[in-house]
């Protein structure tokens, strides 16, 4: 079963710089991070109260980067732009059965997935990649991680949905929007491959994915290849420009803590 956007997959020509600068700038922390082995990438991650996080993404092996399909939508981002938004991730409870129940073809095979953290404890993860390449306006992937350790155990959520940022406060992911030539096609095709119903308001294509919202805008209508709406207990809403994409944090009560997001 999908629950909702997992992460969202952010180029950065050097994620520690990065890092520091969404803390300047946004008032987020970033906190965690690693080497993918084999990848040809390495990242920090700024983790948000629903479960949800963004990744900072880096490449320092082009060569490997290329065999995966996440590195692969980040070097076109990294090679066109130097930096921006790649692709994002839908989170799910069992992949196997969730691949197995959408349309045949929609998804390849489920692959095992994994990151070493400083500390020396490697993060899991299995994922299923759409049968297109990972583009900005393109399919999600669907993950399902290994819920142990420093940063998935009910624990570790937990202190999570509950840590205030800079900001001063927590901070969970409201809405996603993607520029995009023509929302309807992407709308269709999004439904196509994951079930998940999509309307249309004027010229938007929207869609409820757990607790997120997900909006096809016309590229016309968008600097940016993608908008992060962000939610925070802020006095007043805020919007900057950081890494080829914008965000904007709204004023919003955030849901008490209520054990594992997930």
């Amino acid at each position: 079963m999908i629950r909702g956007i997992d992460h969202l997959v952010i180029v950065c020509a050097d994620p520690e710089a990065a890092a520091a600068e969404l803390e300047t700038s946004l008032g987020l922390t970033v906190a965690g991070g690693g080497r993918h082995p084999g990848a040809g990438t390495f990242n920090r991650i700024a983790w948000l109260a629903d479960g949800s996080y963004l990744e900072l993404i880096g490449i320092d092996d082009p060569d490997a980067a290329r065999t995966s399909p996440v590195g692969s939508a980040a070097l076109a981002v990294a090679e066109n732009a130097g930096e921006g938004f790649a692709t994002w991730a839908l989170r799910v409870d069992d992949l196997e059965r969730t691949v197995a129940a959408l349309p045949e073809g929609s998804f390849g095979p489920v692959r095992h997935g994994s990151r070493a953290r400083a500390d020396g404890e490697t993060v899991e993860w299995w994922t299923a990649v759409p049968d297109s390449p990972l583009a900005p306006d393109g399919i999600p992937f669907l993950i399902q991680h290994a819920y142990v350790g420093a940063e998935w155990s009910h624990d570790a959520l937990a202190e999570r949905a509950a840590f205030r940022h800079p900001i001063g406060s927590p901070v969970g992911l409201a809405r996603l929007d993607l520029a995009t030539a023509d929302p309807p096609s992407r709308a269709a095709a999004f439904h196509e491959h994951l079930g998940i119903d999509v309307w249309a308001v004027a010229d938007l294509a929207v869609a409820d994915v757990g607790p997120h919202v997900v909006r096809f805008v016309p590229r016309r209508e968008m600097s940016v290849p993608a908008v992060v709406t962000l939610a925070a207990e802020i006095d007043a809403p805020r919007t900057v420009e950081l890494f080829g994409l914008r965000f904007d944090v709204e004023r919003a009560e955030l849901p008490v803590p209520q054990g594992n997001p997930v």
